[in-house]
Protein backbone atom coordinates (compact mmCIF):
# COMPACT_ATOMS: atom_id res chain seq x y z
CA UNK A 1 0.00 0.00 0.00
CA UNK A 2 1.27 2.86 -1.19
CA UNK A 3 2.00 6.06 1.26
CA UNK A 4 -0.49 9.52 1.06
CA UNK A 5 0.99 12.78 0.77
CA UNK A 6 -1.57 16.08 1.53
CA UNK A 7 -0.45 18.99 -0.37
CA UNK A 8 -2.41 22.19 -1.09
CA UNK A 9 -1.02 24.39 -4.03
CA UNK A 10 0.63 27.77 -2.95
CA UNK A 11 0.30 30.94 -4.87
CA UNK A 12 2.59 33.28 -3.06
CA UNK A 13 6.22 32.49 -3.70
CA UNK A 14 9.97 34.12 -2.59
CA UNK A 15 11.66 34.07 0.48
CA UNK A 16 9.45 35.84 2.68
CA UNK A 17 6.76 33.73 1.92
CA UNK A 18 8.50 30.24 2.71
CA UNK A 19 9.44 32.47 5.87
CA UNK A 20 5.97 33.10 7.05
CA UNK A 21 4.90 29.43 5.60
CA UNK A 22 7.31 27.73 8.11
CA UNK A 23 6.68 29.90 11.13
CA UNK A 24 2.22 28.54 10.31
CA UNK A 25 3.95 25.03 10.86
CA UNK A 26 3.89 24.54 6.92
CA UNK A 27 6.90 23.10 4.59
CA UNK A 28 7.36 24.77 0.82
CA UNK A 29 7.32 22.84 -1.92
CA UNK A 30 7.38 21.67 -5.54
CA UNK A 31 6.28 18.54 -7.44
CA UNK A 32 8.40 18.47 -10.89
CA UNK A 33 7.69 16.05 -14.02
CA UNK A 34 5.43 14.87 -16.24
CA UNK A 35 3.26 17.18 -18.74
CA UNK A 36 1.78 18.96 -15.99
CA UNK A 37 5.00 21.32 -15.21
CA UNK A 38 6.43 22.30 -12.07
CA UNK A 39 3.63 23.53 -9.46
CA UNK A 40 4.62 25.19 -6.05
CA UNK A 41 3.27 23.47 -2.79
CA UNK A 42 2.88 23.62 1.09
CA UNK A 43 2.09 20.47 2.83
CA UNK A 44 1.76 20.44 7.13
CA UNK A 45 5.23 20.16 8.67
CA UNK A 46 3.93 18.01 11.64
CA UNK A 47 2.49 15.17 9.49
CA UNK A 48 5.33 15.05 6.89
CA UNK A 49 7.94 14.89 9.51
CA UNK A 50 6.68 12.02 11.03
CA UNK A 51 6.22 10.33 7.60
CA UNK A 52 9.94 10.86 6.48
CA UNK A 53 10.85 9.15 9.89
CA UNK A 54 9.79 5.58 7.95
CA UNK A 55 12.36 4.30 5.73
CA UNK A 56 9.92 3.13 2.73
CA UNK A 57 8.89 7.21 2.59
CA UNK A 58 12.58 7.76 1.03
CA UNK A 59 12.39 4.55 -1.43
CA UNK A 60 9.16 3.94 -2.34
CA UNK A 61 6.49 5.49 -4.90
CA UNK A 62 4.44 7.78 -2.92
CA UNK A 63 0.60 8.67 -3.43
CA UNK A 64 0.60 12.80 -3.68
CA UNK A 65 -2.93 14.42 -2.91
CA UNK A 66 -2.60 17.65 -4.11
CA UNK A 67 -5.56 19.48 -4.05
CA UNK A 68 -8.00 16.10 -4.05
CA UNK A 69 -6.13 14.96 -6.94
CA UNK A 70 -3.93 11.99 -7.13
CA UNK A 71 -0.69 11.11 -8.75
CA UNK A 72 2.32 9.13 -8.15
CA UNK A 73 5.55 10.88 -7.09
CA UNK A 74 8.72 10.00 -5.54
CA UNK A 75 10.65 11.61 -2.78
CA UNK A 76 13.50 13.79 -4.53
CA UNK A 77 15.15 16.44 -2.32
CA UNK A 78 14.64 17.23 1.62
CA UNK A 79 16.37 20.69 2.86
CA UNK A 80 16.69 20.75 6.76
CA UNK A 81 17.33 23.47 9.04
CA UNK A 82 20.90 23.36 9.88
CA UNK A 83 20.62 22.94 13.83
CA UNK A 84 16.75 22.39 14.08
CA UNK A 85 14.50 19.37 13.44
CA UNK A 86 12.79 21.19 10.52
CA UNK A 87 12.47 20.59 7.42
CA UNK A 88 13.01 23.49 5.24
CA UNK A 89 11.96 22.79 1.74
CA UNK A 90 11.15 19.27 -0.40
CA UNK A 91 10.81 18.32 -4.00
CA UNK A 92 8.34 15.67 -5.29
CA UNK A 93 9.12 14.31 -8.67
CA UNK A 94 6.34 12.70 -10.68
CA UNK A 95 6.26 9.03 -12.43
CA UNK A 96 5.30 7.54 -15.50
CA UNK A 97 4.02 3.60 -15.24
CA UNK A 98 6.44 2.73 -18.41
CA UNK A 99 9.34 5.24 -17.76
CA UNK A 100 12.36 3.61 -15.71
CA UNK A 101 13.27 5.24 -13.02
CA UNK A 102 16.83 5.67 -11.09
CA UNK A 103 16.64 5.75 -7.04
CA UNK A 104 18.74 4.56 -4.23
CA UNK A 105 17.14 2.02 -2.45
CA UNK A 106 18.48 1.00 1.38
CA UNK A 107 20.58 -2.19 1.83
CA UNK A 108 19.01 -5.22 4.40
CA UNK A 109 22.02 -6.96 6.00
CA UNK A 110 20.70 -10.53 6.34
CA UNK A 111 22.32 -14.01 8.13
CA UNK A 112 25.71 -12.34 9.10
CA UNK A 113 25.50 -14.11 12.70
CA UNK A 114 25.56 -17.55 10.61
CA UNK A 115 28.31 -16.75 8.36
CA UNK A 116 31.53 -18.63 9.09
CA UNK A 117 33.91 -15.44 9.69
CA UNK A 118 31.72 -14.49 12.56
CA UNK A 119 30.77 -17.64 13.95
CA UNK A 120 33.50 -19.87 13.50
CA UNK A 121 36.50 -17.06 13.68
CA UNK A 122 34.49 -14.12 15.49
CA UNK A 123 35.00 -11.57 12.83
CA UNK A 124 33.26 -8.19 12.88
CA UNK A 125 31.16 -7.29 9.58
CA UNK A 126 31.95 -4.00 8.10
CA UNK A 127 29.11 -2.14 5.78
CA UNK A 128 30.69 -0.05 3.13
CA UNK A 129 27.42 0.69 1.51
CA UNK A 130 24.36 1.41 3.13
CA UNK A 131 22.46 2.09 0.10
CA UNK A 132 22.40 1.35 -3.90
CA UNK A 133 21.66 3.12 -6.84
CA UNK A 134 19.37 1.00 -8.94
CA UNK A 135 17.14 1.46 -12.33
CA UNK A 136 13.23 -0.22 -12.74
CA UNK A 137 9.83 0.93 -14.02
CA UNK A 138 8.26 2.49 -10.82
CA UNK A 139 5.96 -1.14 -10.39
CA UNK A 140 9.49 -3.06 -9.41
CA UNK A 141 10.97 -0.61 -7.18
CA UNK A 142 11.75 -2.50 -4.33
CA UNK A 143 11.34 -0.83 -0.44
CA UNK A 144 15.02 -2.51 -0.01
CA UNK A 145 17.41 -5.15 -1.16
CA UNK A 146 18.66 -8.08 1.05
CA UNK A 147 22.56 -8.72 1.08
CA UNK A 148 23.15 -12.42 2.28
CA UNK A 149 26.29 -12.89 3.99
CA UNK A 150 25.78 -16.16 5.31
CA UNK A 151 28.50 -17.63 3.26
CA UNK A 152 30.86 -15.03 3.96
CA UNK A 153 34.48 -16.05 5.47
CA UNK A 154 37.55 -13.83 7.19
CA UNK A 155 38.99 -11.63 4.91
CA UNK A 156 36.27 -11.86 2.61
CA UNK A 157 33.87 -9.30 0.70
CA UNK A 158 31.08 -8.77 -0.87
CA UNK A 159 30.84 -6.63 -4.14
CA UNK A 160 27.64 -5.43 -6.04
CA UNK A 161 27.54 -7.87 -8.65
CA UNK A 162 27.18 -10.38 -5.77
CA UNK A 163 23.85 -9.32 -4.56
CA UNK A 164 20.92 -11.36 -5.73
CA UNK A 165 18.68 -8.66 -7.80
CA UNK A 166 14.83 -8.47 -7.35
CA UNK A 167 13.06 -9.38 -10.74
CA UNK A 168 13.25 -6.11 -13.33
CA UNK A 169 15.91 -4.17 -11.03
CA UNK A 170 19.28 -3.38 -12.14
CA UNK A 171 22.08 -1.90 -10.44
CA UNK A 172 23.20 1.78 -11.87
CA UNK A 173 27.62 1.36 -12.29
CA UNK A 174 29.77 2.78 -14.29
CA UNK A 175 31.90 0.60 -17.48
CA UNK A 176 33.88 -1.90 -14.95
CA UNK A 177 32.36 -0.59 -11.74
CA UNK A 178 32.11 -3.22 -9.25
CA UNK A 179 32.41 -1.81 -5.62
CA UNK A 180 32.51 -3.30 -2.34
CA UNK A 181 28.97 -3.69 -0.50
CA UNK A 182 30.14 -5.32 3.29
CA UNK A 183 33.18 -7.22 4.81
CA UNK A 184 34.17 -9.58 7.91
CA UNK A 185 37.09 -8.71 9.45
CA UNK A 186 38.70 -9.37 12.36
CA UNK A 187 38.20 -7.56 15.27
CA UNK A 188 40.91 -4.51 15.64
CA UNK A 189 41.05 -5.69 19.19
CA UNK A 190 41.87 -9.10 19.03
CA UNK A 191 44.81 -8.09 16.31
CA UNK A 192 45.94 -5.86 18.84
CA UNK A 193 45.98 -8.22 21.74
CA UNK A 194 47.98 -10.96 19.45
CA UNK A 195 50.40 -8.38 18.41
CA UNK A 196 51.06 -7.62 22.07
CA UNK A 197 51.71 -11.35 22.69
CA UNK A 198 54.15 -11.59 20.18
CA UNK A 199 56.04 -9.02 20.67
CA UNK A 200 56.50 -10.13 24.16
CA UNK A 201 57.39 -13.52 23.09
CA UNK A 202 60.34 -12.25 20.82
CA UNK A 203 61.60 -9.83 23.97
CA UNK A 204 61.78 -12.97 25.91
CA UNK A 205 63.36 -15.25 23.82
CA UNK A 206 66.25 -12.03 23.60
CA UNK A 207 66.70 -11.78 26.97
CA UNK A 208 67.26 -15.33 27.23
CA UNK A 209 69.79 -15.58 24.49
CA UNK A 210 71.72 -12.38 26.10
CA UNK A 211 75.15 -13.55 28.09
CA UNK A 212 75.60 -12.47 31.52
CA UNK A 213 77.82 -9.36 31.73
CA UNK A 214 81.59 -9.37 32.68
CA UNK A 215 81.23 -13.19 31.27
CA UNK A 216 83.61 -14.41 28.30
CA UNK A 217 81.66 -12.77 25.21
CA UNK A 218 80.05 -10.44 26.23
CA UNK A 219 79.20 -6.63 25.17
CA UNK A 220 81.68 -4.00 25.08
CA UNK A 221 81.19 -1.73 27.96
CA UNK A 222 80.05 -4.48 30.53
CA UNK A 223 81.14 -3.94 34.28
CA UNK A 224 84.21 -5.66 34.83
CA UNK A 225 84.86 -8.83 36.95
CA UNK A 226 84.94 -7.87 41.29
CA UNK A 227 88.97 -7.30 41.98
CA UNK A 228 90.17 -6.47 38.76
CA UNK A 229 92.34 -3.30 38.74
CA UNK A 230 90.80 -0.44 37.04
CA UNK A 231 92.62 0.58 33.92
CA UNK A 232 95.47 3.53 33.55
CA UNK A 233 94.18 6.93 32.21
CA UNK A 234 95.38 8.09 29.23
CA UNK A 235 99.03 9.77 29.35
CA UNK A 236 99.90 8.47 33.07
CA UNK A 237 102.58 5.71 33.88
CA UNK A 238 102.24 3.19 36.02
CA UNK A 239 105.31 3.77 37.74
CA UNK A 240 106.93 6.96 39.03
CA UNK A 241 109.31 9.26 36.39
CA UNK A 242 113.16 9.63 36.51
CA UNK A 243 114.63 12.40 37.84
CA UNK A 244 117.18 13.79 35.61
Amino acid sequence: MKIEVSAQSRKSQGTGASRRLRRAGKVPGIVYGGKSGAVTIELDHSALFQQMRKEAFHASILNLNLDGNHEDVLLRAVNMHPWRLQIDHIDFQRVSADAKIHMKVPLHFVNAETSPGVKESGGVVSHVLTELDISCLPADLPGYIEVDLSQMSIGRSVHVVDIKMPVGVTAVLHKGENPVVATVQVPRALVSEEAEVAVVAVEGEVGAAAPAAGAPGSAPGAAPAAGAAPAAKGGEKSGKSEKK
